[in-house]
């Protein structure tokens, strides 16, 4: 298995990816040909035999440069269960060391136990904080069926 940055041509796997997750967000195809050309440098992917098996999207905050924002994690349905996601966030936090990233960031639903517990299974493996609090709550969304969306702020490490 090879990490490395994602580009424009990874856009149509990621994309693939999520909507095969079934519960993540399925953003715009044009969305992950973005985080492909534009963001990549705060972004990975992981490939298995060519194949791109999952990644990460994120970007370093325009107001808070040593925190990195996850926007997505998503794995391949058939290779999870295997830590992947968390080695993908580790394997990224390692490459932003040069940026001086001491903080994660990234909102979690509150029934996404999953990511919930990839978040706090990160705290807890560099051994720091995670704290959480509400970042949008229910009434701000359009669509009355979404949940609030709460941070989880992992650091400093």
């Amino acid at each position: 298995m090879t990490f490395r940055e994602p580009t424009a041509d990874d856009g149509s796997e990621m994309f693939r990816i999520v909507e095969e997750s079934k519960v993540l967000d399925v953003n715009s195809s044009y969305s992950y040909l973005m985080w492909g050309k534009y963001f990549s440098k705060s972004s990975i992917v992981a490939e298995l035999d060519h194949e791109l098996i999952g990644f990460v999207t994120g970007f370093l905050q325009p107001n808070s440069p040593n925190t990195l924002f996850v926007w997505q994690v998503a794995v391949d349905p058939k290779h999870r269960g295997k830590k992947l996601a968390t080695r993908l966030i580790e394997t990224l936090l390692d490459e932003q060391k040069s940026n001086d990233v001491c903080y994660l960031e990234a909102t979690v639903t509150p029934n996404n136990i999953p990511s919930s517990k990839l978040f706090k299974g990160i705290a807890k493996k560099l051994k720091t904080d995670c704290n959480i609090s509400e970042c949008f709550s229910e009434e701000q969304f359009p669509d009355s069926s979404h949940e609030p969306e709460m941070t989880y702020r992992i650091g400093p490490f």
